[in-house]
């Protein structure tokens, strides 16, 4: 039996979509509203949406409609 091993980035978009389920943050609120929220692992967080052509003015849902997350 194998285990799957979850990309960072999964975890970090359900960490996202709790955020917006909650009414914390709205999917229309810029990437940039959850940097306080994500405290001291914000920098770790904001490079990985960098490399993955994310900027902090793009809407929340965009990261939200992310199927996957190769990194080819």
């Amino acid at each position: 039996m194998s285990q799957q091993v979850i990309h960072p980035m999964v975890k970090f978009q359900r960490r996202v979509r709790s955020l917006v389920e909650s009414k914390i943050v709205k999917p229309t609120d810029s990437l940039w509203k959850i940097a306080f929220l994500f405290g001291d692992e914000w920098t770790f967080w904001k490079k990985e949406l960098a490399e993955f052509g994310f900027s902090l003015q793009d809407p929340i849902r965009e990261l939200l409609l992310v199927d996957g997350w190769d990194e080819d």
